[in-house]
C-alpha cells in the first residue's frame, strides 16, 4: 500500500475504483493482506479504533495498517462506501489475475476440491460459499452464470478471502480436470462415499437445484442426509457438510 495523505485519498479512490475490488470492512482488508492482495489504497474514520482491533485480532498487521491506513471524515467514508462496514475500514485492491486462478485450478496435482456453483443467484451466498472454501482449504469455488463472483457484495460476505483460494466464473466447458460430483436429492449417500482430493463437487442453484445440462455431466451423484418432510439446506450449509465430509484442512 502506498503512503496517501487525506487530501488526495478521495481522488485516489475515485481514480482507482473502476475495476478494483472494494474491501469493505476490516475483516475483508485483514484477509486481504494476509493472502497477499495488492491493496492500493485503504481509509478509515477511526484510526484509533481500527489499530485497536488490529491489535487484538490481527497483530501481525498492526504495524502495516498504521503505516497505511488513511484518515477521512465520516462523510467521506459514506461518499466512497455508501453502507460502509460498521468496522468504519474500507480499502482498494487489485482483483486476483484470472491465469493465476486458472492455474490453482487446473493444476494436476490439486490436493483439495473444487466447489462448483451451479447458476448461484444470492450474492451473499456466493461469499458465504468463498469464505468456507478458503477456511477448508479447497482449491477454489467456481461459478457458472451470470453473476460476477468477485461482485462488491460477494466479496463483503466473503470477508476478504477470495485472495486465500481461486474463485472464477466459467463455462461447463471450462471446468478443471477431476471426477464431478453433483449433489441431488436423487444421489446416493455422501455418507457412503470417500471424496477425492481432486473432486468437483457440484452444488445447484438455490431456487432451481442442478442444471440439467451439469447433471449430465455429473460422474456420481450423492444426496446429504436429511430429515423427512425438509426440502432443502441453506447453500453454504450444503458446501460445509461435503467439504466436512471431504476432510477438511491438513
Amino acid at each position: 500500500m502506498n503512503d496517501v495523505d487525506t487530501a488526495n485519498a478521495l481522488r485516489l479512490w475515485q481514480e482507482s475504483a473502476p475495476g478494483a475490488v472494494v474491501l469493505d470492512g476490516f475483516h475483508a482488508l485483514k484477509h486481504a493482506l494476509r493472502f497477499g492482495a495488492d491493496v492500493r489504497l485503504a481509509v478509515t474514520s477511526d484510526k484509533e479504533a481500527a489499530l485497536a482491533l488490529a491489535a487484538e485480532l490481527a497483530g501481525d498487521l498492526t504495524d502495516t495498517l498504521r503505516r497505511s491506513l488513511v484518515d477521512v471524515s465520516a462523510d467521506e467514508l459514506r461518499e466512497l462506501v455508501p453502507k460502509a462496514h460498521p468496522t468504519r475500514v474500507a480499502a482498494l485492491a487489485v482483483r486476483r489475475e484470472r491465469t493465476e486462478n486458472l492455474a490453482a485450478l487446473e493444476a494436476v496435482d490439486r490436493r483439495s476440491p473444487v466447489v462448483v456453483l451451479d447458476n448461484p443467484r444470492n450474492l451473499g451466498n456466493v461469499g458465504a460459499v468463498v469464505r468456507l472454501a478458503a477456511g477448508f482449504g479447497a482449491t477454489g469455488v467456481v461459478t457458472t452464470g451470470e453473476l460476477d463472483p468477485w461482485h462488491p457484495n460477494v466479496v463483503r460476505a466473503g470477508a476478504g478471502l477470495h485472495y486465500a483460494t481461486a474463485v472464477e466464473r466459467l463455462s461447463p466447458d471450462e471446468f478443471p480436470p477431476g471426477p464431478l460430483y453433483a449433489l441431488d436429492p436423487e444421489g446416493e449417500d455422501i455418507r457412503s462415499v470417500t471424496l477425492p482430493d481432486d473432486a468437483l463437487l457440484a452444488f445447484g442453484s438455490e431456487r432451481h437445484g442442478l442444471s440439467a445440462g451439469l447433471r449430465s455431466r455429473a460422474d456420481t451423484l450423492l444426496a446429504l442426509p436429511m430429515r423427512p418432510q425438509v426440502s432443502s439446506y441453506n447453500l453454504a450449509t450444503s458446501v460445509a457438510m461435503a467439504l466436512f465430509h471431504w476432510g477438511g484442512p491438513n
